[in-house]
């Protein structure tokens, strides 16, 4: 009986000390407008609706047809659109500077109006991701045909989550973007931060371990591999110390670039159009067109 009383009293020690603003405010969110966080599991559900809408007959309805796309296509946006504004919503409220715990109508109403004009940009998705699963096909031997690549490779799911979230990030949806990517990098090892901006025909081969920051530019028909970190090489400091949010300060990667496994390019630099960067390198200065970066052979 005594243990039980020890016990107990570990117990509610354990609650008070939780309980204190001290401990729990930096980590405390209070739900806006009575509106929750977004949800994980409808995030999933809206990125398995798009690659059904996407890529159809690959995903959801094996049987789909031609005769009954139209449909099929129908019923899937409608969902989306269900899906999506309540979870752009969730987002706004989140970042909402209005601090009233009523219901937001301004929320409410951005909230349509960026899911009616997310909706109106999945032809121009779909026409990129599309440039990449060619990109793919070609880049590699081993693939036997697009189906192959639509279905199996990471590359294009990690870059299927990322083209949606960069259409949602230039809508300024706040929150959802990075909940598709992390999604994407939880699955695939493969981490696009969703500012990227990534032109076509791109591909990764292999993808583990590839890092994209929020501030690259890639021009059109660039090949990277795997465990390639295209990423910040410092972060200024403000009067306070603290890190200046938003400044460039990724690679900006030109046309007809391949960078193999593992070279590191750090910082913002150019690696110019039609470059070769070779595997395992460490780049901080910009590099040439043309040019061919490879390791110096080792003397005896």
């Amino acid at each position: 009986m005594k243990n039980n009383v020890t016990i107990s009293k570990q117990i509610d020690n354990t609650i008070d000390a939780l309980c204190r603003v001290d401990s729990y405010k930096i980590v405390h969110h209070i739900p806006k407008h009575g509106e929750r966080m977004p949800s994980t599991e409808n995030s999933k559900q809206i990125i398995e609706l798009l690659r059904e809408i996407i890529f159809p007959g690959y995903f959801g309805n094996s049987a789909l047809r031609p005769e009954n796309m139209k449909y099929y296509i129908g019923v899937n946006i409608d969902k989306l659109s269900q899906l999506l504004k309540s979870q752009i919503e969730r987002g706004l409220c989140f970042a909402c500077s209005n601090d009233d715990n009523m219901s937001c109508q301004n929320c409410d109403n951005l909230a349509i109006e960026l899911t009616q004009k997310f909706i109106d940009r999945i032809p121009e998705i779909r026409r990129k991701l599309s440039t990449d699963v060619v990109a793919a096909f070609n880049g590699d031997p081993a693939a036997k045909n697009y189906g192959e690549v639509i279905f199996c490779y990471p590359t294009i799911r990690a870059l299927t989550n990322y083209r949606i979230a960069n259409e949602l990030l230039n809508l300024s949806v706040p929150l959802i973007p990075r909940i598709l990517t992390e999604m994407a990098h939880s699955e695939t090892g493969i981490d696009i931060h969703p500012g990227a901006q990534i032109g076509e025909s791109f591909t990764i081969d292999h993808g583990t371990g590839v890092v994209i920051g929020e501030t690259c530019i890639i021009g059109n028909n660039v090949k990277l591999y795997q465990s390639v970190t295209l990423g910040a090489k410092s972060f200024p400091l403000d009067e306070n110390g603290n890190p200046i949010k938003g400044i460039p300060r990724h690679p900006i990667v030109e046309d007809n670039v391949v960078i193999y496994a593992g070279a590191t390019i750090l910082g913002r630099i150019t690696i110019g159009k039609n470059s070769v960067i070779g595997g395992n390198l460490w780049v901080t200065d910009n590099v040439p067109p043309n040019s061919k970066i490879v390791q110096t052979p080792t003397k005896e």
